[in-house]
């Protein structure tokens, strides 16, 4: 069988079953929020990643594992109805699947919780069972919510058949310089850039772009999101540049990096340059954030 001409993105990452809560606030250490409404959803970084990328229109694929459990069952079903290549993500035994919980205030705005439960038990077999689907990869998506090790892996595999890697450094966390000299793209919110760039708060876009002129020592490209502010890049080739967020009506910020980041991978695996794909990233991310959470399958 010939591959398909299409571009592959593949994201080597975690899925997770998320419990959404809405309440009118987020609780504070020790108090107790009543809320009034929830519901499931499937998620993970890479799970939400890959789907993002696949409504992008490039092909996508997922490496990754589940348990043997009603929420393993979900998140594969969730990335057959996007479309997601998921042959190579597996059951592990005696694991549960991946979870979370995530509790929304009334602006939007939220905060989680995660249990890795599967994720944690990515490595190197993984890779080297998936090595036809790792010779297709135009890009490599990559997050924190999986061991290092394994992130390291699939980025060695993926640069030898002459992919580039793009990592989504999130949740924060020290990364070796094994994996950081692996890395072609990083791409940080806020809170990480001020982990990794060692800066003062990024609260302004002005502020984003400072923070990915620091990145940019250590990765060829770096892009820094702000949330409601925008996004700044810069690339090792002098290229820089900072696009304001489109204004939208926020309906819920959940999971807006992550349609960003799988929107800039189908950019990049089609071959546009830095800036058209962050363009068209931050528009897929405005997009999302101005739809509530039941109407997102439809777009």
């Amino acid at each position: 069988m010939t591959p398909s001409t299409t571009p592959l993105v593949t994201v080597f990452g975690s899925l997770h079953y998320d419990i959404m809560v809405d309440a009118p606030d987020r609780p504070r250490k020790g108090e107790t929020v009543t809320g009034h409404a929830w519901h499931p959803k499937c998620g993970g970084k890479g799970s939400n990643q890959a789907v993002s990328a696949a409504r992008a229109g490039v092909r996508a694929a997922m490496i990754g594992a589940i348990g043997d459990d009603d929420f393993g069952r979900a998140l594969l079903a969730n990335l057959d109805r996007a479309k997601v290549d998921r042959r190579f993500v597996r059951v592990a035994p005696g694991t549960g699947s991946g979870m979370s919980v995530a509790i929304f205030d009334a602006g939007g705005d939220y905060g989680a919780v995660i249990v890795s439960g599967s994720n944690l038990t990515l490595g190197e077999a993984d890779i080297a069972s998936s090595a036809e689907l790792v010779a297709q990869t135009a890009v490599l998506l990559l997050q924190n919510e999986v061991p290092e090790a394994a992130n390291i892996a699939a980025a060695r595999a993926v640069k030898a058949k002459g992919g580039r890697v793009l990592l989504n450094a999130a949740p924060a966390r020290a990364l070796s310089v094994e994996l950081t000299a692996l890395v072609d793209i990083l791409v940080v919110n806020a809170i990480e850039a001020e982990f990794l760039a060692g800066v003062a708060v990024v609260e302004t876009l002005d502020g984003a772009a400072q923070a990915a002129r620091q990145l940019v020592d250590i990765y060829p490209v770096a892009i820094v999101t702000a949330g409601g502010e925008g996004v700044a890049c810069c690339a090792r080739t002098g290229e820089a540049f900072a696009l304001p967020a489109i204004p939208v009506k926020v309906a819920s910020t959940h999971g807006a990096g992550d349609e960003f980041v799988g929107a800039l991978a189908a950019g990049l695996a089609r071959g546009v340059d830095i800036q058209a794909a962050v363009t068209t990233a931050n528009a897929a991310s405005a997009l999302l954030v101005s739809m509530p959470e039941a109407e997102r399958n439809r777009i």
